[in-house]
Order: C-alpha cells, then sequence, then structure tokens
C-alpha cells in the first residue's frame, strides 16, 4: 500500500506559515514528500503521495463528466505550427508560453511543432471532419493529460509550473443555450470537487473581459483565496462561440437543412487544485489533508518495548487485526513513536491511532485527528464507529474553517482607495465596476490588484468610472 509514500524521518519546516508562506509551501511540498525538483526547471516529479490525491480527484471528475454524457479520448501532444494559429486571439494568447519542437533527431523540421499548451486547435481539426448533421450533436469529448507552458519566471510546485496534469473537456453543441447551460453544469462539478472532497470554499463566476480565455466568448472560474491574503484561479469553464468553429469548419446541418456553425465549449481542471488544497488546510506541522482525498485516511501506530516481548506482540497482534478489518494503514516500523507521529503529522493524514500495552490492558486506543490534534482514548469495541464519525467531522470541520476564512476576507468597497485598503490588509474587495480594460487597468494601477471573477448583481456606483451599474466583480492580489 503505497509503500514509497513513507519512507523517511521528518525534519521540522524551517518557516511558520503565518510568517512566510511562500518558504512554508515550498518546505512543506518537499518534507511531506509530494514532489521532487528536477534538473528543468518548473518541471517536478508528481511522487506517489500527490499522485494518488491527483487519481481521487480523477475519480470523482470522471464519474462526474460522464453522467453529462462526457466520453475520454486522447489526442498528440505535438501541435503542427500552421494549426496553433488558426484561430488568431487564440494563438496571441498562448504565443508567449509555447514550447516548440524544431529538429527530428538531426534534421531540421519542414514545419515547428508546439508541444501541447492546450489542445482546442489540434482537436478540433479531427471535429471539422467528424461532425456533419445536427445528428452528431452534442459532441462532448474530455482527455486526461499533461501541458507545456513555458512563459514566467518563478515555478511554483502544483501551483505554476512548465509542465503539469489536467483533464480539458472540449464540446460541441447545435445552439448557444446548450452550451452555456454545460459550461456551468461543468462549473458546478469543479466547485463540488473542491467543496466537498478538497474542502476548500471558491468564489464562482464570469471573468473580466481582460481576464477571458483567448479565444474564448465567455469564461467563467472558481478563485480559492490563500492565507496570505492572495487569490488563485482555481479552474476554468468556457464557452468559445462560434470563432473555432469557423476557423476550422465545424459546421452541421441543421433539421430545416441549413449550414450552422457548432458552439464549442472548452473546460478543465489541473493539479493546481493539489496546491491550492495544500496553501489553505496545512499547518506549522505539515500538511493537513481532507478524508476524503487523503491516501491514508488512518495510521494505526502500536508502540512496543523490547523489556516486554510478550506484550509487545499482543498489541502488534490486535494493531495488524485493526488494519486488516477496517482497511487502515499499520506503521509498525522500528523507529520511535515519536519520529513516527511527527512523520504521519508532517504527511497530513487525517486520523492517527496510538495503540500500546497499557491501552491493551484497558481495551482501549488513542485516537489523534490531524486538524486539531485533539486526543480521545476510545474503547477498541468502539472505535470503528469512532474513527467514521470523526473522518466525517474532519472533512465538514476542515471546509467550514476555510469557509469563515473566505467570508470574512470580502469587504464591499465603493472607491478605488477603499480598494486598495482592503486589498493591502490581504483582503477581497467585491465591488460594483463598468467591465472594461482601461477600467480593469486603472484599478491595477491605483490598487495593485487584480479582477477575480463576478460577484452577484447589485445597484451601484462603479468605482472607476462612477456611472450607476448593477453589475459587481471581486478584487484582489492573485498568483
Amino acid at each position: 500500500m503505497l509503500n514509497h509514500f513513507y519512507s523517511f524521518m521528518v525534519k521540522g519546516l524551517v518557516a511558520k506559515k503565518s510568517d512566510d508562506f511562500s518558504a512554508w509551501y515550498a518546505d512543506v511540498v518537499l518534507k511531506a514528500e509530494l514532489i521532487e525538483h528536477t534538473s528543468v526547471s518548473g518541471c517536478m516529479v508528481y511522487r506517489p503521495g500527490s499522485f494518488a490525491i491527483w487519481e481521487a480527484l480523477q475519480r470523482f471528475l470522471d464519474s462526474e463528466f460522464k453522467k453529462l454524457g462526457v466520453q475520454n479520448a486522447y489526442f498528440p501532444s505535438l501541435i503542427p505550427e500552421s494549426l496553433l494559429t488558426k484561430e488568431a486571439d487564440h494563438v496571441e494568447g498562448f504565443a508567449p508560453e509555447v514550447a516548440w519542437v524544431t529538429h527530428g533527431g538531426d534534421k531540421e523540421l519542414s514545419e515547428r511543432l508546439a508541444i501541447r499548451p492546450t489542445s482546442e486547435t489540434i482537436m478540433y481539426e479531427s471535429y471539422g471532419k467528424w461532425i456533419r448533421s445536427y445528428r452528431d450533436l452534442p459532441l462532448k469529448l474530455n482527455q486526461w493529460c499533461n501541458v507545456v507552458r513555458w512563459e514566467f519566471k518563478h515555478p511554483r510546485p502544483f501551483l505554476r509550473g512548465r509542465e503539469f496534469l489536467w483533464q480539458e473537456g472540449h464540446t460541441v453543441h447545435a445552439s448557444e443555450e446548450s452550451a452555456r447551460q454545460e459550461v456551468y453544469a461543468i462549473l458546478d462539478v469543479y466547485r463540488r470537487a473542491y467543496e466537498e472532497i478538497l474542502a476548500v470554499p471558491v468564489l464562482a463566476g464570469a471573468k473580466s473581459i481582460a481576464e477571458r480565455f483567448a479565444g474564448a466568448d465567455t469564461t467563467t472560474s472558481l478563485e480559492a483565496l490563500f492565507p496570505d491574503g492572495k487569490a488563485v484561479q482555481a479552474c476554468t469553464s468556457h464557452y468559445l462561440g462560434t470563432g473555432f468553429a469557423q476557423a476550422f469548419n465545424i459546421t452541421f446541418l441543421d433539421a430545416s437543412g441549413q449550414q450552422q456553425f457548432g458552439h464549442q465549449n472548452s473546460w478543465g481542471f489541473s493539479t493546481r487544485s493539489i496546491g491550492i488544497m495544500i496553501g489553505v488546510h496545512g499547518d506549522d506541522k505539515g500538511l493537513v489533508l481532507p478524508p476524503r482525498i487523503a491516501p491514508v485516511p488512518v495510521v494505526v501506530v502500536p508502540i512496543t518495548f523490547s523489556k516486554d516481548k510478550e506484550g509487545s506482540q499482543n498489541v502488534l497482534s490486535v494493531a495488524q487485526d485493526l488494519c486488516d478489518t477496517h482497511g487502515w494503514h499499520l506503521d509498525n516500523r522500528d523507529q520511535s513513536p515519536g519520529s513516527r507521529f511527527a512523520e504521519w503529522e508532517m504527511k497530513g493524514i487525517p486520523v492517527r491511532i496510538e495503540l500500546g500495552p497499557r491501552d491493551l490492558q484497558n481495551n482501549t486506543v488513542v485516537v489523534v485527528r490531524r486538524d486539531t490534534s485533539e486526543k480521545a482514548v476510545v474503547s477498541l469495541n468502539e472505535v470503528a464507529q469512532h474513527v467514521s464519525v470523526l473522518l466525517e467531522d474532519i472533512q465538514k470541520s476542515l471546509f467550514v474553517q476555510a469557509k469563515k476564512h473566505l467570508d470574512a476576507s470580502i469587504v464591499e468597497v465603493s472607491s478605488l482607495s477603499e480598494l486598495k485598503d482592503v486589498v493591502e490588509q490581504g483582503k477581497i474587495g467585491v465591488a460594483c465596476w463598468v467591465d472594461s480594460p482601461e477600467n480593469e487597468e486603472e484599478i491595477k494601477k491605483v490598487t495593485g490588484a487584480k479582477s477575480l471573477t463576478s460577484a452577484s448583481e447589485k445597484e451601484g456606483m462603479c468605482v472607476v468610472s462612477g456611472k450607476k451599474v448593477s453589475s459587481r466583480h471581486y478584487f484582489g492580489k492573485s498568483y
């Protein structure tokens, strides 16, 4: 069971989360054995611990996608330059991030090949061949893959890397209404993944004009908030309109025999989600994993003594039986109890069960919850039920705690000076505004904040132009 996930002596973290979030984060992802850096900056090894988390997210998302009629497929990671440049806005948005293959062996290629930064162009070439009639629609495909995006200076594991893992869904619909309905259906699946599985509260809405995906008509997103006051885009779901359909000749005959362009969506959820979970829940001891995402929800640590061989053997036997019966992980390594406790705390395992000779004599165990470090002495006969209830309580408590922080960090403002003050306090401002690139640039210039996503409508005066509007937006500093 995930043998390589548990293999080192824990050393403490070099920084406190509240003092230096960046240093804390960089340290915890290494010491919790989630990643390993490689010789290529921004490209990391996903160790078994983090990949198991990604697999759990995959299982949830894949199941929900299939309920919406989505099928999985796979398309090449190399995209001819002529394809990538077919949709002008799209290629302009991604050009700085593209990594190019120029040679095959020692021979220069006749056309450069882009290493997949996203798959619209390579997939839509096929879509244009496959779709002929409204009976072929909707076409709903998803692929689980990696992408490469090269343009940045400071990589951060999970949050910003040159190569990362994700899923990208690409669908074609006969009508705008059908397409837009799916955009928000997918966004709600993503919300559930964050809130129900990762226990991370998020803000959901539409991105501003300036922050839209390159080539999209509408971009929706989820936004999360880190304890250092910076927001992070958690995922996106886009209505692409018919621009790509026109570029790639994705047309169909409708029921009346008229030729129409397909209405398209694309949507993606990546391993950035792991980094967001780490940042929201972790503490000065290391990771804190929500039970529904933990590779190992419960670990049993037997405490034995060399001077008491019979008692120790009884402890080991009972511990093994508990693990065999309930599917828990047994840690019977020849290390001190303290070092084993510290390791499991660093790795964020939700529940630790301690069992020694004295506990066995009393027919009890000590149950420790990772999120609060609370201990409880529980009867052996009742420990399974106790742990089951405890895991659900930890899952709920982590979300409630994070939601309280998010809610307390949102402040309604009515002027740029108020927004600037709120942002400098590490909070998110919500303000009425007229969505335009010019107004957005002014907000960035004055406050240092960027737009995050739309908020519920409410009448007021735009904080930039002073015009009466009902649209509102969240603003804050962002990764």
